[in-house]
């Protein structure tokens, strides 16, 4: 009778074992996907993502563009579609443009930061009147791979600091600037 016993544990073990990793892996992703959508602080939550949120931001020098980045040196972005009061970039979209929450500010740089509420009911920043993103391609600090894309149903651009047309990235796109 032990030995029954002991083997239907044993059985169950392998069970128990694949519904713990299950379960591991269904809270990674729900992390991850977190991680970009609501981050807390510059650079999302576990230091590797580009999502920036609430705070300063920097410039950096991207090809010949002088670009708006945020606290960790990664590329900011606009979105065509997008308008000084909304922003058309929800659903799907946001997995690889995350918006950047909250206020934010940077030393030394003309133009207008402000804020737009978004259709989640969260704060998204603005410069110029353009919702800010990064973009999860972007990997390391001073690229901009992002940059002339035309995905999730209009072109991205890099947030440029002097208000013209960016010629050149770090990725070779060209692009118009924000």
């Amino acid at each position: 009778m032990i030995r029954s016993l002991a083997r239907r544990e044993a059985r169950k073990r392998p069970r128990m074992l694949l519904a713990l990793l299950a379960a591991a892996a269904a809270a990674a992703v729900l992390a991850a996907c977190s991680s970009g959508t609501s981050s807390s602080g510059s650079g999302g939550s576990n230091g590797s993502s580009p999502a920036a949120a609430s705070g300063t931001l920097k410039t950096a020098k991207i090809g010949s563009a002088t670009v708006l980045t945020n606290a960790k040196g990664f590329t900011l972005y606009s979105f065509a579609p997008d308008t000084p009061t909304k922003s058309n970039c929800n659903g799907s979209c946001v997995t690889y443009w995350p918006p950047v929450k909250g206020a934010v500010s940077a030393s030394g740089v003309k133009g207008t930061f402000g804020t737009i509420k978004r259709s989640d009911g969260s704060i998204q920043a603005t410069f110029d009147g353009h919702p800010l993103y990064t973009y999860v391609g972007d990997t390391a600090p001073g690229q901009a791979k992002g940059n002339g894309l035309n995905l999730s149903g209009g072109v991205w651009h890099e947030i440029t600091t002097s208000g013209s047309a960016a010629t050149t990235s770090s990725s070779g796109s060209s692009g118009g600037g924000y």
